[in-house]
């Protein structure tokens, strides 16, 4: 297994050094190849947001509101809590100052995948409209593309599994109440407590997909919020009772994001390379995920399904990774160096706030995880999906809910090795496709926001 791992680390390495710049060249290529038309209008999507000019007879299964809580409860997750702490351990805090810059450019990113992912849906086998980069690459390049789009659904079905988040969750239910209580003390009884914490969370998931995208969006649409702003309230409540450490914190981010000094040898390679690979896991910006979700909008407008996706990594990145990162910074944990993940992320808690910081996290921690979940389950069924039909539907969800348990006696190392190729091999057709389509893109967003000044208070 070690062997195994260390082949892994070698490819996640050599991957990521090619993709660092596919996704952050990319990212600013949308960024001034749009001419920041998009971001001049980021009021306008949050209009759309709360439900302005919505229509419930447009084509679609799920409102905008849905559609963004869809994509967060697969972006805001467990790369806000345990990814952060892995960046700022492997990273240094700098790494935090290179997920802002990966979530900026990300914005303009999401901008042009999602209102692809709308603007070139196609109808599946029951007669329903579905979006996402298989489709626009299909429907958009034409049919001598179609390798392009089976590879990024074929990566989706392995980068789009709940690994990540299954793991950690089962890590500090074990620190917390397992460990201490003396259960499952040996090597094969830990081994069966984190297939039984697997098991448990398989079925709760389980639950949820077998209903869809509407089912899914439904509940994402009531846990989201409510757990977004529980964890908020959480991290305020930490970073103000260390207050005086925050100018500290902020500068030393800065300071470490073009020096490297707080990772081994001063590489500075480093702490960009590993903020842009935490980012693109936490907001999933380039990865094509955001634009299955968001494909599923009741919308005929692709530009306002754009604008209303921009703000996926100003709340996942900006917000709920800034917020852990200044946890783990000014508590002082991440000098530690004995604790990683989501153990990190529980070091700070626990100390900043005794007796109920480990529990807070805990609530937080679950939510976020099974949202996650729910979250990641509607990609991997789309994509299997697209490759197999609708017959693969109960197949791919099986096998969906079997890897959630599956990854309960895995290591952390492992599981971010394997997600990290099979998460950013995903990348490469969608970013590819989408500056193909660019031109698209940009045309459709001149003639809408032409008809909105010319005709405000028109709707879908």
């Amino acid at each position: 297994m070690f062997a195994m791992n260390e082949m892994l680390n070698q490819v996640s390495g050599i991957l990521w050094s090619y993709l660092l710049y596919l996704l952050l060249g990319g990212g600013l290529f949308f960024v001034f190849y749009s001419k920041f038309l998009p971001f001049r209008h980021l009021g306008h999507g949050l209009m759309l947001l709360f439900g302005r000019m919505e229509n419930q007879d447009s084509p679609g299964e799920i409102t905008h509101f849905r559609a963004l809580c869809s994509a967060l409860a697969g972006t805001v997750g467990m790369g806000n809590v345990a990814g952060v702490a892995v960046a700022i351990s492997q990273g240094g805090p700098g790494a935090l100052f290179w997920m802002w810059v990966c979530a900026l450019v990300g914005m303009a990113t999401k901008f042009y995948t999602c209102s692809l992912a709308v603007m070139y849906r196609a109808k599946d086998e029951d007669g329903m409209e579905q979006g996402g980069p298989m489709y626009y690459i299909c429907q958009g390049l034409g049919k001598k593309w179609r390798p392009l789009a089976f590879f990024f659904a074929f990566c989706g079905m392995f980068g789009c599994l709940p690994l990540f988040q299954s793991n950690q969750l089962t890590q500090i239910v074990r620190s917390m109440f397992l460990e201490p209580m003396g259960w499952f003390a040996s090597r094969d009884e830990i081994l069966i407590g984190n297939l039984l914490c697997g098991f448990f969370w398989a079925s709760l998931v389980g639950f949820v997909v077998m209903g869809g995208i509407g089912r899914i969006g439904a509940v994402a649409a009531r846990l989201v919020p409510g757990m977004i702003l529980l964890y908020g309230i959480s991290c305020f409540l930490v970073v103000f009772l260390h207050a005086d450490q925050v100018p500290s914190s902020i500068g030393l981010i800065f300071h470490d994001a073009f020096t490297g000094q707080a990772v081994a040898g001063g590489a500075l390679g480093m702490v960009i390379v590993t903020g842009v690979r935490r980012a693109a896991f936490s907001n999933e910006a380039g990865m094509g995920t955001e634009a299955m979700a968001h494909g599923a909008a009741k919308t005929k407008e692709p530009i306002r399904e754009g604008l209303v996706a921009m703000w996926g990594p100003v709340v996942d990145t900006l917000c709920m990774c800034t917020l852990t990162g200044l946890v783990i910074l000014v508590s002082g944990v991440w000098r530690t160096g004995d604790k990683d993940g989501v153990l990190l992320t529980r070091l700070a808690f626990e100390g900043s706030l005794p007796e109920v910081g480990s529990y807070l996290l805990l609530l937080c921690v679950f939510c976020l995880s099974v949202s996650s979940m729910l979250g990641f389950a509607y990609y991997v069924q789309k994509c299997g999906v697209f490759i197999f039909g609708k017959r693969a539907r109960l197949p791919v969800t099986t096998f969906y809910l079997v890897a959630i348990i599956a990854s309960t006696v895995a290591t952390t190392s492992e599981i971010l090795n394997f997600m990290d190729i099979a998460f950013g091999l995903m990348a490469i057709p969608t970013i590819i496709s989408t500056v193909m389509l660019a031109p698209r893109v940009n045309r459709a967003a001149l003639a809408y926001f032409g008809e909105q000044r010319a005709k405000p208070s028109e709707t879908d």
